[in-house]
């Protein structure tokens, strides 16, 4: 294996928890409620499809675009505040595979200027080769193409390649790539139909390691 490509929300950060209180903050003085189950719903998808559960589960005058900036708002304040939550492991997962000459890069359903501004915060630019972002491909995960285009950014072909996801949605993305993928489950547990795509899945980033060396 050559190269392992990052998901960034939910699997590098801790971020999912905070996402789904900021959108009950911003969302309750607009008389909308959101539970736990719809938020899953919602998991490593990108925006244009997060947009139509919003507008299938709370109608099509829902004011999606503003939720959404509010939402980033708060989470940034949030993330400025109190510094953003990297995932245990993942700091001695990066030093090991910038030692090891693995080349790494991020593929992920958040827009370039968001990802941009939480790498800046967490002073991660240094471990990775590249990144590929939301507004950056045709077709957001479940299609296979950010994963496919990571590769083509690192010279690497699919199958010298890892992909690092915690949602269903990457699982299905990686997969139809042609391409390993390692789960670490955040939020929700992969369903079997997705747990069986996946090459190893792992409590966390600290047992990635152990399945990479195998």
């Amino acid at each position: 294996m050559k190269a392992v490509i990052f998901d960034m929300d939910g699997l590098m950060i801790d971020s999912e928890r905070v996402t789904f209180e900021s959108y009950q903050e911003v969302m309750a003085p607009m008389g909308y409620t959101m539970d736990e189950t719809f938020y899953k719903t919602l998991l490593g998808k990108p925006v244009p499809n997060i947009k139509k559960c919003f507008y299938d589960q709370y109608g099509q005058d829902f004011p999606f675009d503003e939720v959404l900036k509010k939402t980033h708002e708060t989470i940034n304040n949030r993330f400025e505040k109190k510094g953003v939550p990297l995932k245990p492991g993942l700091i001695e997962l990066l030093e090991y595979l910038k030692a090891h000459h693995y080349s790494t890069i991020v593929a992920t359903s958040s827009d370039r200027q968001r990802v941009d501004h939480i790498f800046d915060l967490a002073h991660l630019h240094r471990y990775f080769d590249d990144s590929i972002c939301g507004d950056e491909v045709t077709h957001g995960k479940p299609d296979p193409e950010i994963f496919l285009k990571a590769c083509e950014k690192l010279h690497v072909a699919p199958i010298d390649a890892f992909v690092l996801e915690d949602s269903e949605a990457g699982l299905q993305a990686a997969h139809s790539g042609h391409i390993h993928v390692i789960c670490v489950p955040d939020m929700k547990y992969p369903e079997e139909k997705y747990a069986s795509m996946a090459t190893a899945i792992v409590p966390s980033l600290k047992e990635v390691i152990e399945v990479l060396e195998k």
